[in-house]
């Protein structure tokens, strides 16, 4: 099963639901896929969305699943790598009215560089990361101060 997080953010993101389910319909993606959609609206045949799911049931989602596809909230990025599982995150961005600012394209520079995730990035084929995720090893994460501190040196280092 494939994971797809949008987290709880107001605005809509249907560009990567979108592309996930073009993706299905075009049988290269044969696994199941469940969204958690949050406030973005969508209809679907290909995909099971659930709008809100309980910190309990959604922990379990990420343990079921074999790859996660993101949002590039840190609260979704990092329960997928707490569990070991390859993440994909997408940026929301402010030009498509997906979030107020661009702070997630840093967020998803900073953990690509380390080696925890691959992102999908604009412009870029969502297939050709799916099929980087198959064989990507993320490097362990660990949370806390030290994680949050080489984070934030990293970021700073980049500007």
């Amino acid at each position: 099963m494939i994971l797809v997080v949008l987290g709880t953010h107001e605005l809509p993101f249907t560009r990567l639901l979108k592309e996930v389910e073009r993706l299905k319909s075009e049988n290269i993606i044969e696994d199941d896929i469940i969204v958690q959609s949050g406030h973005t609206k969508y209809n679907s045949n290909k995909l099971t969305i659930k709008q809100f799911v309980s910190y309990k049931e959604m922990d379990l989602l990420c343990e079921q699943a074999r790859l996660i596809i993101t949002h590039a909230g840190t609260g979704s990025i990092t329960a997928g790598l707490k569990k070991g599982k390859s993440v994909i995150a997408c940026a929301r961005l402010k030009k498509y009215g997906e979030h107020n600012d661009d702070h997630q394209l840093q967020i998803v520079s900073a953990l690509v560089n380390q080696g925890h995730i691959l992102s999908w990035e604009d412009g870029t084929m969502l297939e050709e990361v799916i099929q980087k995720a198959e064989t990507f090893q993320p490097k362990p994460f660990r949370s806390g101060r030290e994680q949050i501190y080489q984070l934030i040196e990293d970021f700073i280092n980049e500007v």
